[in-house]
């Protein structure tokens, strides 16, 4: 067993966790740090997926790290452009020598006597168990399991002839060509597949339970690539980040606000896209928009597999597998040669690892959120955690900088340890995956964080007003203890409201 100590230890190699490192590098640069990443290559999602057509649901200019533009004219990336990005972006930052790959951290225990971390891992190539230890703990693990996704039990599965492909498994060499395929699920994994794989199959069945909203977007920036042409680097970059960032707010902030009017404008778009081909009862969902994600189509590509005749949707339950394809409950069969079960994720928090201080078990779904990036009464832990309205990589800059903030804070004044504690009642509704109401999310009701009713404790989903308070903010705000103290709120002046938007539709 062997046993090595550094500053921070950070949980995971993918966009949260290259994003980390590239910011302590920048802004805490005598830190020591080391990634434990269990897969073999970094990457994150955008290594582990690798099915057909496999690209961003988020535009890349705000997808990007607000440290390095991404300079491509494509809105929506596939996945090895990303994942590429993301290993570029690591290697201009000298970061994968940090990182130690197919390590799995199974525990990590705080002791306030030693007022370090101790994490068990295991080296999965050989069974090898290691211990590390850390000042500080962060994890950037996303929030679903990569072990496998979520899949019902489909009655009469086994006597299915043809095949059963789930997203999260993709063969390298699955031969679709002419065959019928059925794609169960409609959301971003469904909307994808279906038209990639309309290209070579003889036919492609999406089929839902119940419709979700669906926004076709250009691959192509014209007004980013003019930008591009016109203006510097890093000032394009921001001018399209600021637009991007605007656009999406404005979106969401009517959806919340004026939900008939965004529901008719997007029923709309789709209705115009269709052309009279399909029923639009199959793309009117029963909920208001952003009651969960929207589905973004790259270029209406579904919606041209649809009017082209080799696509369709259908809205039914299903009644049993068949040896032919699926029964449904309305008493029709769909012929399949393959099911693909796009149903969605598996819900995970930190990777699955146990987590315990000074003994006794955290259990996350008893604990609230601190600014969305600490956990009440958890010392010395950040946990970077993107966006669900919004662009992920956003919230990880920001986080990242708040994460260095406090740790320059630390330093500067002798700290050694530091906890967010509730003041009072907090606990307030829902989860920190905010409002959204997705069956994932219902699912993992156990497993997730909650948020609490106010102040630093409440989950905004605002870019904006995130920017304000953890990029501005006061480290010490009246809810973190430091060394066994909680110092009163700073009441320094803070910057007015100019100086924060500018700074989240610009940069910093």
């Amino acid at each position: 067993m062997s046993k090595q100590h550094v500053d921070l230890l950070i949980i995971g190699a993918g966009v949260s966790g290259i994003g980390m490192a590239c910011h302590l590098k920048r802004e805490c640069p005598g830190k020591s740090f080391t990634i434990l990443e269990r897969r073999k290559s970094l990457g994150g999602t955008w290594d582990l997926f690798r099915y057909p057509g496999i690209r961003s649901d988020s535009d890349m200019y705000t997808f990007g790290y607000n440290f390095r533009p991404w300079t491509s004219g494509k809105v929506l990336a596939d996945g090895p452009s990303i994942k590429r990005y993301v290993s570029d972006t690591a290697a201009e930052n000298d970061i994968e020598k940090h990182i130690r790959y197919g390590v799995a951290v199974t525990h990590a225990e705080w002791s306030a006597t030693d007022k370090c971390w101790t994490l068990t891992a295991v080296k999965e190539a050989t069974g090898e168990i290691l211990t590390f230890t850390a000042s500080f703990l962060i994890g950037c693990t996303g929030y679903y399991n990569y072990d496998a996704g979520y899949k019902p039990d489909f009655p009469g599965e086994d006597s299915f002839k043809g095949q059963i492909v789930h997203p999260q498994h993709w063969p390298e060499h699955l031969d679709y060509a002419g065959k019928r395929v059925v794609v169960i699920g409609s959301g971003a994994t469904a909307i994808t597949l279906v038209p990639t794989m309309a290209q070579e199959a003889e036919h492609v069945t999406m089929l839902q339970r119940s419709p979700s909203y669906l926004m076709p977007l250009p691959s192509n920036d014209k007004l980013a690539m003019f930008f591009q042409r016109m203006l510097p680097a890093k000032s394009a970059y921001r001018l399209t980040r600021a637009r991007n960032v605007a656009v999406a707010r404005f979106l969401y902030n009517r959806s919340r606000k004026n939900p008939g009017i965004m529901r008719r404008l997007m029923l709309g778009l789709v209705r115009r896209q269709l052309d009279g081909k399909a029923d639009m009862s199959h793309f009117s969902p029963s909920y208001n928009p952003w009651d969960q994600r929207l589905c973004v189509v790259k270029d209406g590509d579904l919606f041209g597999a649809i009017r082209s005749g080799k696509a369709s949707v259908v809205t039914d339950h299903i009644e049993s597998f068949t040896e032919q394809g699926i029964r449904l409950k309305s008493g029709e069969e769909l012929a399949a040669d393959i099911i693909i079960p796009a149903t969605g994720l598996d819900i995970q928090m930190l990777g699955g690892m146990d987590l315990v201080v000074d003994g006794q078990p955290v259990v996350l779904r008893d604990k609230i959120i601190y600014k969305n990036v600490m956990v009440e009464g958890v010392p010395n832990a950040g946990m970077i955690f993107g966006y669900t309205n919004i662009s992920w990589t956003l919230k990880v800059d920001i986080a990242a900088e708040y994460l260095c903030r406090l740790l320059n804070h630390m330093d500067a004044h002798g700290n050694r340890v530091c906890v967010p504690r509730d003041t009072g009642d907090s606990r307030g509704e829902g989860t920190v995956m905010g409002g959204l109401d997705s069956g994932y999310i219902r699912r993992a009701d156990d497993r997730l964080p909650r948020q609490g009713s106010h102040g630093p404790w409440k989950v905004t989903q605002d870019y904006v007003a995130d920017v304000k308070t953890l990029r501005f903010g006061p480290i010490e705000d009246g809810y973190l203890e430091f060394d066994g103290i909680r110092p009163v709120e700073n009441t320094a002046p803070r910057s007015g409201f100019l100086r924060p938007l500018k700074s989240a539709l610009f940069g910093s």
